[in-house]
This record gives C-alpha cells, sequence and structure tokens, in this order.
C-alpha cells in the first residue's frame, strides 16, 4: 500500500522567496489526500493520469503561496513510469534539473525519497523544501466502482516502525 502523508506548512520556509517549483510525486500523495477527502483516486472517464482531489490540492497550495507572493508552477509527470519521484530516469531528472534552474526553489509533494531524488539533482542555491512529512503506511481495500473510479477503502494508518501514527 502507499505511504500516508500529513501536510506541512511550507510558509516559514517560502519566506522572502519569489517563486517555486512544485513537483509531485504522482502515486502516494495523491493516494492520501483521495482517502483523507473520501473521494476516488482516479476517475478512468475523466482522466487517466491525473487524481482530481490531488489536483485540487496543487491548486489550493499554488493559490496558498501566490497570496503570499510566491509564482509557481507544477513539474508535471503524467506518463504511468514517471508517477514514481524516486524512480525517475536519469533523463527525467535532467528534465528536472533544467526546469527547477529558474526556481527560488523546489516544493516536493512525496516522501524522504522523492525528497532526496530532487536533490540530487537541483542547482546549489536552488532551496528544497519539503511539502509532506510521512506518517505511516496505508493499509486498505483498492476497489474500482462504477462509472470507472478507482478507490481506497477501508483505509488505515500504519506506524512505521519506531513512529506513532498522529
Amino acid at each position: 500500500m502507499p505511504i500516508h502523508f500529513e501536510d506541512r506548512d511550507v510558509a516559514s520556509e517560502i519566506e522572502g522567496l519569489r517563486s517555486a517549483l512544485i513537483v509531485p510525486c504522482n502515486l502516494c500523495p495523491a493516494v492520501t489526500v483521495a482517502v483523507r477527502e473520501d473521494r476516488p483516486f482516479l476517475r478512468f472517464f475523466k482522466s487517466l493520469v491525473r487524481s482530481e482531489p490531488f489536483e485540487e490540492y496543487i491548486d489550493a497550495l499554488r493559490a496558498g503561496l501566490a497570496e503570499k507572493g510566491v509564482s509557481t508552477k507544477v513539474f508535471r509527470s503524467n506518463l504511468y513510469h514517471q508517477w514514481f519521484l524516486c524512480m525517475w530516469t536519469a533523463r527525467r531528472r535532467e528534465t528536472l534539473r533544467k526546469h527547477a534552474k529558474g526556481y527560488d526553489a523546489v516544493i516536493v509533494l512525496g516522501c524522504e525519497s522523492a525528497t532526496e531524488t530532487v536533490r540530487e539533482v537541483v542547482s546549489t542555491g536552488v532551496k528544497v523544501i519539503e511539502g509532506m512529512k510521512v506518517t505511516g503506511i496505508m493499509n486498505g481495500r483498492l476497489s474500482f466502482r462504477l462509472p470507472g473510479n478507482l478507490c481506497f477503502d477501508r483505509s488505515k494508518v500504519v506506524p512505521i516502525s519506531g513512529q506513532e501514527v498522529a
């Protein structure tokens, strides 16, 4: 099952910045948001590659940053094999490196491994900010509901060894 996250307040970390590139991992954080909102993870007849709840989450993050004077862009990864940020190819990482050069910061929506992937490729001087915090692993049932919705049912958070679930 996917990793479970809690949101981090990035307000203090963006203080004084003018621009940020948001780099989402498209599986675990998207599942977390869908489960939290009790909504389908994917709606196949609406979009095969984007989770509507997660897209709304990213839009709200961007709006909050815009209110603080930070311009943002999202670094999209629409191909399924690019959904796992921690397993990106060298070519995908190079594309991120080039895009990140034009920003003061990169906000990673993913686990520590995703954040490390970003840290390895961004230029010195570009701040890397973790937008989410790992709280455990989700345990639940994957289900398909008509008319083409992929959902997670009966989900609960299982703590990672040595961690307490909030």
